[in-house]
């Protein structure tokens, strides 16, 4: 009997330190649309996130678990040796969008391989990160006196810096020749962000509730390539969203959009 009960703890040991290595996160909600003038709608949404850690190696999977049934959204592996970092992205999500799903905003026509490896080198170099990826493209990244700047050579090339300047946040980017930049500062206590399509959000605290007041600029129509299909133009459009934390753990909010006139009610919970 004492064999039995010592066998058993053993096995409780072991079964705990593996669970121990293994966290689960996730979120659900539910939402109600009025949809302005046309038919209301309510839709569902629930993820998971299984993230396994032995030592230095993670490995992130993700999970769509609102529909009949479970489908994978993301994994990810990543593990460190020495000086070298090696990340893996594991799945491949399907890319093209046949011509009765298109919804006229640039999608994909055609499939592409998503998933990827990428080998990082933390050179002694200035302070400077090498990174190499399966497709041939080569990273080099680094951060000098406060600003940090990340260029990438290969089939288009691009080119990203960032750096916080009298108290904003500036990121600017440029690629294959188009840029486009953001910033992001607080101002009396409300969060501001702007950024290169005229998309502006400020973010405060009201009475305690959180208030988000957005504005997102048009969009110009685009004719469809033979890769993407056709961008239809979308005329500029604000929202309000207020949302409260409440005491059971969930959160409410309700948003109003003025490009249909519409409110939709969510209730949301994370774990």
């Amino acid at each position: 009997m004492k064999k039995l009960i010592a066998l058993f703890a053993v096995s409780t040991v072991a079964s705990t330190s593996a669970i121990a290595g293994v966290a689960l996160s996730g979120s659900a909600s539910v939402s109600y649309d009025d949809n302005g003038s046309s038919a209301s709608a309510t839709t569902y949404d629930a993820d998971l996130s299984v993230v396994g850690t032995n030592g230095a190696t993670s490995l992130t999977a993700s999970f769509d678990i609102d529909g009949a049934s479970i489908s994978t959204s993301a994994v990810d592996l990543a593990t460190k040796i020495g000086p070298v970092t090696i990340a893996a992205d594991m799945f491949d999500e399907v890319s093209i969008v046949t011509s009765a799903a298109q919804t006229s905003t640039g999608e994909s026509k055609v499939e592409t391989t998503d998933s990827s490896v990428t080998v990082s080198l933390d050179a002694p170099i200035g302070d400077a990160t090498i990174a190499l990826d399966d497709s041939g493209d080569i990273t080099v990244s680094g951060t000098w006196s406060g600003v940090t700047v990340s260029q990438t050579m290969g089939d288009t090339d691009s080119t990203t810096g960032s750096a916080s300047i009298a108290g904003m946040d500036v990121s600017i980017t440029n690629e294959a020749g188009a840029t486009t930049w953001s910033v992001g500062t607080t101002v009396s206590g409300i969060a501001l962000t702007l950024n290169s399509d005229n998309d502006m959000t400020a973010t405060f605290g009201l009475a305690g509730n959180t208030m988000v007041v957005s504005h997102v600029g048009a969009v110009a129509a685009a004719a469809a390539t033979a890769k993407k299909w056709e961008v239809a133009a979308v005329d500029a459009y604000s929202t309000v969203a207020i949302t409260r934390d409440l005491t059971s753990g969930a959160s409410l909010s309700a948003t109003y959009k003025s490009s249909d006139d519409s409110l939709t009610l969510k209730a949301a919970v994370t774990f």
